[in-house]
């Protein structure tokens, strides 16, 4: 065991500018050190953050970019201050991977809301390297930023949790959401939104699924098992809809108007947003303050949040719907995530794909 003394070598699919084209790059691991884990990738989720990344659209990118924050892979060995891992074990690597261990968020258990935290990709580590992502055949990483897949989970479906599933697990679980009996809404049916339909019923809730047609009522209803389904252009659905939600999980990553869906919550209602929106939002107040009800955000989740979902999971038998593909299919699911079309993760088999030596 003990820590690893040389650089390693290892080969990635990687954009090299704002065009979003992944292709085979090489490069090299940082030294392993006391307390990190060397994790051979088996598979990795495909994030609709990973496309913005690429395609630089929120105007941080820096190339060549390795994405993939949602990693599952094996310990290939590990470093000599190492005791939370095994060398065989199954782990997880979500979206982020240092932060700065001494802020408030860093010491209360929120490390993703500290503001030195470490992307897992598109940054720089402590010793001035860039970070690179799980669409790779190997990372190292520190312990405190691993989590154990739960015992019979398999790599292709505690992938998605790691990202996808801690996201709207997180919420539900700080604003004090989890208690059964309650009436929550799911705004936008994609990889987040399936998530939040799967872990809301798991806890009990009525999930009322909203979209902007009709295209998503079967699958919504009859293969995740929401129990509504709500059309938000439909002017009578709504009307009879007001004032019934205790919460509305808002997926939606564009700017869209918030008044039609403030009107659906009861008092004290909150409608947690979840999309990354580079535009401003509006909204009137009166909607707010006549029904003391709260506009909020929340991101990913904590280190420990996101155990808690791998084992929710793994209690509750959940799944997620997922379409497994290899590496040289990672360009066509791209474009496909741009168009929506994916029910509702892509998740890409790593370890099964043939890479550049």
């Amino acid at each position: 065991m003990g820590s690893i003394e040389a650089d390693r070598t290892v080969t990635g699919f990687a954009a090299k500018d704002p065009s979003g084209i992944l292709s085979p790059y090489t490069y090299t691991l940082r030294n392993t050190g006391p307390q990190d884990v060397f994790i051979k990738v088996i598979c990795c989720g495909i994030c609709h953050s990973d496309l913005h990344q690429i395609k630089n659209e929120l105007g941080m990118s820096n190339y060549p970019m390795v994405p993939g924050h949602e990693v599952v892979g094996e310990v290939v060995e590990i470093g000599s201050e190492v005791d939370r891992f095994s060398v065989g074990e199954l782990v997880g690597v979500g979206c982020i991977l240092g932060s700065c261990a001494s802020c408030n968020p860093c010491i209360s258990d929120k490390e993703q809301y500290c503001h030195k935290r470490i992307w897992t990709y598109n940054d720089v580590y402590h010793d001035g390297r860039p970070t690179q992502g799980g669409f790779s055949s190997a990372m190292v990483v520190h312990q405190k930023f691993v989590v154990r897949i739960p015992e019979g989970m398999s790599p292709e479906q505690a992938a998605p949790l790691l990202c996808a599933g801690v996201t709207v697990y997180s919420p539900l679980s700080h604003f004090g959401l989890k208690q059964s009996g309650l009436r929550g809404g799911i705004l936008g049916l994609g990889g987040v939104g399936h998530m939040g339909v799967k872990v809301a019923k798991a806890l009990g809730h009525h999930v009322t699924v909203i979209s902007s047609s009709e295209k998503k009522r079967e699958e919504a209803l009859e293969h995740l098992g929401a129990d509504e389904y709500l059309v938000s252009s439909n002017k009578a659905q709504m009307e009879r809809a007001i004032d019934s939600l205790d919460y509305i999980i808002d997926t939606i990553p564009v700017s869209h108007p918030l008044e039609p869906y403030l009107s659906l919550l009861k008092l004290d209602g909150k409608l947690i947003l979840m999309g990354v929106i580079n535009t401003p939002l509006q909204f009137v107040s009166p909607l707010l303050m006549l029904g003391r009800k709260t506009i909020t955000g929340s991101f990913i989740g904590s280190m420990t949040e996101t155990q808690e979902v791998l084992d929710f999971f793994k209690e509750k038998e959940l799944t997620s719907m997922i379409e497994v593909i290899k590496l040289d299919y990672i360009n066509k699911a791209f474009e496909r995530l741009e168009k929506n079309d994916v029910r509702y993760r892509f998740v890409v088999d790593v370890a099964g794909s043939k890479l550049p030596q």
